[in-house]
């Protein structure tokens, strides 16, 4: 082949390489979510005076608190799980279980407290959960909970939590 003819080829080959795909414009961004509203709305100011750091690094910045770091993690009180940032009652005790993973985990949720998103901050799909008043990050929600009950595993931050004990 001469070089002409190498050239060619050449740049059939790098053209052809070029996808559809390419040009295609990219319409949603998984890691950029619409903004909600929510019946409790405050400013950043206004959460930051409220919450200690942790609290507001999880609640409104949807981090994760460090695995077996909860001092609800190991409580075993008859009561109630409400939001740390807007007393929402989320959780009940009577659901909670022991996961072994390091977080406070219960198999189901008190209906019509808690809302769902899906987040793609790891790199694959999983179910978010947040306070349904506030719309503060709680944690996430997987399908390997008990199976003799939900089958959901209610992984939620315990610095997100207060507990209020049953009188």
């Amino acid at each position: 082949m001469n070089s002409k003819t190498l050239l060619i080829a050449f740049i059939l080959l790098i053209t052809g390489c070029k996808g559809n795909s390419q040009e295609k414009e990219i319409t949603s961004n998984p890691d950029k979510k619409e903004e909600k509203t929510f019946p409790v709305s405050k400013t950043e100011e206004e959460w930051r005076k409220e919450l200690n750091d942790m609290e507001f690094y999880v609640l409104r910045k949807a981090a994760t608190e460090n695995a077996f770091s909860s001092e609800l993690l190991d409580n075993k009180e008859e009561g109630t799980y409400v939001c740390a940032g807007c007393g929402t009652p989320l959780f009940e005790s009577k659901f909670k279980f022991d996961s072994g993973t390091g977080w406070p985990s219960f198999d189901r949720e008190i209906e019509g407290n808690v809302a769902y998103d899906v987040d793609y901050k790891i790199g694959y799909k999983r179910t978010e959960e947040h306070c349904a008043t506030c719309g503060g990050h709680l944690g996430h929600v997987f399908d390997d909970g008990p199976r003799n009950t939900t089958g959901k595993r209610h992984c939620i931050n315990g610095v997100a939590l207060d507990f209020v004990a049953k009188e």
